[in-house]
Order: C-alpha cells, then sequence, then structure tokens
C-alpha cells in the first residue's frame, strides 16, 4: 500500500498528521534558536611564551622553535605558525578541517600535553606557555558600567566599580542562555613604591633590602598546629599587609645591622594601576568596565538578551547610587530586525507563489497547492527544531531559495488529478494512478534538487561549517514535500478538484473520434 493509498483510506488520520504539522510547526518556530549568523567553529590555538628581556631572535631560537617541535607531533594538526617579537613568542596552530567541534576539546588537551613536556627544555626566565583555545566567543551582549560622576550621586573609585562589577557578574551567569560573562577593561591594581634615593644612601638602605623584605611579606605557609585538650587548633601567622599603611610600617634593616626604619621615612607608598593599560574602555567621556557576554551553543540570543534587561532591572534596587549602564550593542535587537526582515521576504515570497498559482492554475488549484505549501514550510520547522537547526540569515534564505521548489511535487499530482478526471476517472482513481507514475520520478527529481547543496552542507572547511544550514534545510523542506505531495495533497484533490470544464463541440469531437473506434473496427484499423 502506497502512501496515497493510505491517506485517501485513512483521511482522518491524514488531517491529524496535517493539524500537527502547522501547530506543531508554528510552536516550533517559537521555540527555535535566534541567531544573526550561524555557529561556527575557530579551529585554532595560540601557544604564548613570555621571555622578559630577550630579542626576538632568541626568543625563535629558545622558545619558538621548541614550542613548534613539540606541536608537529600532533597527528591532527594541518599547519603551525610561529610570531616572534622582544620577549614574547606566539605560535599559532591550526587543526585539519574534518575535525569537528565535539573533536577539538580532546585535541587541544593533547596540545597542551605536548607543550607541558617541553617546558623543562625552555631557558631561564622563559614560560611558562599558555594555551589559549578559547577566544572565538562571540559579545551577542556587551554593555558597560560607569560611576555618574555629574553630581547625580556620590563619587565612586575604580576599585569600588571594579568590586560591584565582580558582583554583578556573578549574577549575570544565572541568567538563561549565558555562557560566559567577560570582564573587559579593567586595570591591573598595584602598590608603587617611590623610594628618596638621597634618604636611603644616608639610611643605607638599598634596593635589594627592599625587595627581600616585600617577597616574605603575604606568603601563605603552613604554621603548624597546637593541640589543646582534645582538639588540634591551626595556627595562623599574623603580620600580613591587609592596607597601604600596613605596607608603609614596614621595618628595614640597613647594612650592617646598625639601625632599623620604617618604609615611609624614606619611600612614598601609594595604591595605583599597571601603566599602561592594554585595554581601556570609556563611555561618554568617563572611565567604564565593559561586560562581554556570550551565549550558549545552541541557545537563542533573542532570549539571553531579553533576560538579561530583565536582571539587570531587578537588581537596580540594589544598585549604587551613581552607578549606570550604558548599552553598547545587543544583538538581539539586531538579530530581531533580521529575522523579521527575512521572515517578512519569505512570507512575501509565498504570497507572490500562491498568486502566480491562482493565476495560471485556476482557483481551487492554487488554493491546495498554495495549503501544502504552507503545511510543507511549517513542518519543516519541526524537523529543523529536532535537528539544532536555528533561525539565522542562512537558514532562512534557504527557505526561500527552496520554495520555488517546493511546489514543484504538488502541482505534478494536482495537474495529473485534473488530467484523470478529464479523461473521465473517478478522483479516488485519477489520484491514485497519477502518484503510482510519478511517485519514484518525483522522488528522484526531489534527491537530485537535494544533491545540488550537498557539496556545501558536506564540506569540511569553515565555509561548509558555516553554510551547513542551507544543505540542512533544503533536505528538509525538499524532503517533505515528496512526502506531502504523496500524502495530503491527494486527499485535497479529491475532496476540492472537480473535472475541467470541456466546450461543447470539443465534447460531441471526443464522442465521435470514440465511436469510430468502437462502431466501425475497419475504419479505425484504417
Amino acid at each position: 500500500m502506497g502512501l496515497a493509498e493510505w491517506s485517501l483510506k485513512n483521511r482522518t488520520s491524514t488531517f491529524v498528521l496535517t493539524a500537527l504539522l502547522l501547530l506543531g510547526g508554528l510552536a516550533a518556530y517559537n521555540n527555535l534558536s535566534r541567531l544573526e549568523d550561524p555557529e561556527f567553529t575557530i579551529k585554532e590555538a595560540l601557544v604564548i611564551t613570555q621571555y622578559p628581556g630577550a630579542t626576538a631572535r632568541e626568543v625563535e631560537e629558545e622558545v619558538s622553535d621548541l614550542i613548534e617541535t613539540a606541536v608537529q607531533q600532533l597527528g591532527q594538526l594541518k599547519e603551525v605558525e610561529s610570531r616572534s617579537t622582544p620577549g614574547l613568542s606566539v605560535v599559532t596552530v591550526r587543526i585539519k578541517d574534518q575535525y569537528t567541534r565535539d573533536d577539538l576539546p580532546q585535541i587541544w588537551d593533547e596540545t597542551r600535553r605536548k607543550v607541558g613536556d617541553v617546558q623543562g627544555e625552555l631557558p631561564p626566565g622563559a614560560g611558562p606557555s599558555i594555551v589559549n583555545d578559547d577566544y572565538g566567543d562571540v559579545w551577542g551582549v556587551f554593555f558597560a558600567l560607569y560611576a555618574d560622576d555629574r553630581g547625580f550621586g556620590p563619587e565612586y573609585s575604580y576599585a569600588e566599580l571594579k568590586e560591584y562589577a565582580k558582583l554583578l557578574r556573578r549574577e549575570l551567569l544565572l541568567v538563561e542562555d549565558v555562557a560566559k560573562v567577560e570582564l573587559w577593561g579593567t586595570r591591573t591594581e598595584a602598590v608603587y613604591i617611590v623610594p628618596n634615593r638621597e634618604r636611603m644612601a644616608q639610611l643605607g638602605v638599598t634596593p635589594d633590602l627592599i625587595i627581600n623584605r616585600l617577597v616574605d611579606k603575604n606568603v601563605v605557609t603552613d604554621a603548624g598546629r597546637v593541640k589543646v585538650g582534645q582538639r588540634f587548633l591551626q595556627i595562623q601567622p599574623t603580620g600580613n599587609f591587609d592596607a597601604v599603611q600596613d605596607m608603609e610600617s614596614l621595618l628595614i634593616t640597613s647594612q650592617g645591622a646598625s639601625r632599623q626604619t620604617y618604609l615611609r621615612d624614606f619611600a612614598d607608598v601609594r595604591r595605583g594601576y599597571v601603566q599602561p593599560s592594554t585595554n581601556a574602555l570609556r563611555y561618554d567621556g568617563r572611565p567604564a568596565i565593559g561586560f562581554g557576554i556570550s551565549t550558549v551553543s545552541g541557545g537563542n540570543v533573542v532570549t539571553m538578551g531579553e533576560a538579561i534587561e530583565k536582571r539587570v532591572r531587578e537588581l537596580r534596587s540594589q544598585t549604587p547610587l551613581g552607578i549606570e549602564f550604558g548599552v553598547i550593542s545587543l544583538q538581539s535587537e539586531a538579530v530581531t530586525v533580521a529575522i523579521s526582515g527575512f521572515v517578512n521576504s519569505l512570507m512575501q515570497a509565498v504570497a507572490i507563489v500562491i498568486g502566480v498559482l491562482l493565476i495560471f492554475m485556476g482557483l481551487r488549484s492554487g488554493v491546495i497547492i498554495g495549503a501544502v505549501l504552507v503545511i510543507t514550510i511549517c513542518g519543516s520547522f519541526i524537523f529543523m527544531s529536532f535537528w539544532g537547526v536555528a533561525l539565522e540569515r542562512i537558514s532562512l534564505g534557504a527557505l526561500i531559495i527552496a520554495l520555488g521548489m517546493l511546489v514543484d511535487n504538488a502541482i505534478v499530482v494536482v495537474d495529473g488529478i485534473l488530467v484523470g478526471m478529464q479523461r473521465g476517472k473517478k478522483p479516488e482513481q485519477a489520484a491514485l494512478d497519477v502518484t503510482r507514475q510519478t511517485g519514484i520520478p518525483l522522488l528522484g527529481a526531489t534527491a537530485v534538487a537535494i544533491m545540488a547543496f550537498a557539496a556545501i552542507g558536506l564540506s569540511d572547511d569553515s565555509t561548509g561549517e558555516f553554510c551547513r544550514s542551507l544543505f540542512q534545510v533544503v533536505l528538509i523542506s525538499l524532503g517533505l514535500s515528496w512526502v506531502t505531495a504523496m500524502t495530503i495533497t491527494p486527499v485535497l484533490g479529491v475532496m476540492f478538484l472537480k473535472p475541467p470544464r470541456t466546450k461543447p463541440g470539443e465534447a460531441a469531437k471526443d464522442r465521435s473520434i470514440l465511436g469510430l473506434l468502437t462502431d466501425d473496427p475497419g475504419r479505425a484499423g484504417a
């Protein structure tokens, strides 16, 4: 029993499946992930090794060559590239195209082991090497946190602003579909000791004495335990620096141990930041800290953006007066605009196709084919959800590209039913005959159209990964169009199609020809 025969005998089941495709497709469309562009994997990692004081040639010969040799032992390696500058080695590791996103974590772990094995061969003062394979995240939301110093609230130091930024990051990490929250433009705090050289010479204090005394401070050590009754109490040494004032009170023993003096007696101790800062952010002319928020793999950037906005509004009551938020980039808005534009284009394309069908196929045929087209598109959203295909520019563009091919199967079936009915067949028999005659040829033509896009979807390079949704959507939609042409289209054709009207003269002529063929075999043979 073929699909058409089963559908005609079980019309109620066919209508139930049709309703499920429509309603399920609408529900799947609302739940599909939404992105501006497809996700793709950067199959590269950076091995960064610092070698302070070395020239570019020394970095290349003593560090970069060793790292390259170790990395070249990877069987998954495509190519390796190094860049040696004074005091810094950067080795770029590229992996072969056939390895997917699921393979990369294990490959990067192996890369770290190879790089770790060569650390003992690096010259003194070089390393340790850092393998950075996680720099390809896209910030779907980027906003600035700054202190409004225009008299609307108290003034805040940069340290206080940074402390609140850390608390806010912890809250935003709990928001739906948030993968990472990175602080950008932060400045590294430091304590500057500016000695008075003349005073140091008078006191007999050298820079080495100051450095040695500072190295001994704030070092975490195990001081042991003491038994008190039945319990052992841990001994915690005191004397650590908790503030700049504590550092100013550091005692320095001059050479020869002739006298001791405080650090503040011959040096200016102050708190500041490392200069120059490699990353700096200013919003509306004021120093700010940036929040870069990325979406989880397969997540919905629109849902994430809305959830972040909601969470920030909830935290406003707990935000210190004078600290403000400035939106720099909100990808959820761009994605909403882009998808809305593509959806409008898709609806316009569907309307144009249906309008052309109504003109050239007639009212009944055009409505049936248009209804099957809408059902096919809605059903495609269901399978896109199962396959993990997101709504983005490539996938929605694929629907528009496939739109002209989606109606081909239904047009052949509807036209075949009309021709069969014109020849005097009953609607059910005409539908069965046309599906039996054209089912396999239409399946072959659909397969050919799908294979035309297979080279894109099955490619291992970055282009194939970026455009894979094009092949996936074409495969889903065209495959489903053949199924609906063999099931829903015959049922609707039997129910609503009527045989074309013929002119009276043409009907009489047909009867006279049939009469000649049946009543006078001799003339028919002649």
